[in-house]
């Protein structure tokens, strides 16, 4: 049964919440309040104070890529942040003494420090051409990465991948040679591990991938060709990005994130695994 309810009364002209020293005769069309014009917020239908502007966007979910990665606006901030950390480490190594020494990797210096595996792959060689094909690499593929699959699985895929380098040259190394006590240095093991991942992940989403196979082949020539560059590196690099990648690209979106935090998982136990037996090996 309906019955009319008297209306309150008003004890006064209306005012914004948030200025209440301010008239506000226009309504927020959500919460009905008044609205002064510097909290109104344009609306499909009429305008929306600001704390229901920002109570929506709390609720609303996030935008999401093909393969699960949250959108961001704005610059990849993964990537620019690993070029400035290579970059910054770069000049450490021109001005600081033994700062290459320090964080290189080695088999030998490895096996004592593990943490070069990882520290290495912020180093480059004194030629400052070095650093660069690796920075551009780095930001031809990264930033699509980074959007694709979001920043946590980018950031899982590159570290991985840049220890995965590490292990390459140690599995090719023998403690009997001079290479067991020659330093590596460079992000190339993290790069092509993106040159892997960026093959699967385009071929997920049915684009052309043929421009990237010629520069991994490119590059993979020269590091068997040109003496110096530590091709063990990049093929270990490769190998778990493109694994790893395809793991991500081809996990069922209902149970995306479970699958993604299992294959990670898996993918650093088995790259630290695999040190763990060379070196109980030797």
């Amino acid at each position: 049964m309906s019955s009319f309810q008297p209306l309150p009364e008003t004890t006064g002209p209306p005012v914004c919440p948030r200025h209440p020293d301010r008239l506000s005769y226009v309504r927020c069309q959500r919460c009905g309040r008044p609205v002064c014009p510097e909290c109104q917020r344009q609306a499909p239908v009429g305008v929306q104070c600001v704390d229901c502007v920002a109570e929506a966007a709390r609720s609303a979910r996030p935008t999401q890529t093909v393969l699960g990665g949250r959108v961001h606006d704005g610059r990849p901030v993964v990537t620019i942040t690993i070029i400035a950390l290579c970059v910054v480490s770069f000049v450490l190594q021109l001005a600081v003494p033994g700062w290459t020494s320090r964080w290189a990797f080695s088999p030998a210096a490895g096996q004592v420090e593990p943490y070069r595996f990882l520290t290495t792959a912020f180093l480059h060689s004194t030629s400052i051409f070095h650093i660069l094909f690796n920075m551009y690499a780095l930001w031809i593929v990264g930033p699509f990465l980074e959007n694709a699959l979001g920043r946590a699985r980018y950031i899982a895929l590159y570290l991985i991948c840049a220890v995965a380098g590490s292990v390459g040259v140690l599995l090719f190394a023998s403690p009997v040679t001079d290479a067991w006590f020659t330093g590596a240095v460079g992000a190339s093991g993290a790069v092509f591990g993106l040159f892997g991942a960026v093959l699967v992940v385009l071929r997920r989403l049915g684009r052309s991938a043929q421009s990237f196979l010629m520069i991994i082949g490119l590059n993979l020539v020269i590091g068997f060709v040109v003496p110096g560059i530590a091709w063990q590196a990049h093929v270990g690099g490769l190998v778990v990005g493109a694994g790893l990648g395809a793991v991500y690209a081809y996990a069922p979106p209902a149970r995306r994130r479970e699958v993604s935090i299992v294959a990670t998982v898996v993918a650093a136990v088995l790259v630290v695994g695999l040190a763990l037996l060379k070196y109980a090996g030797v």
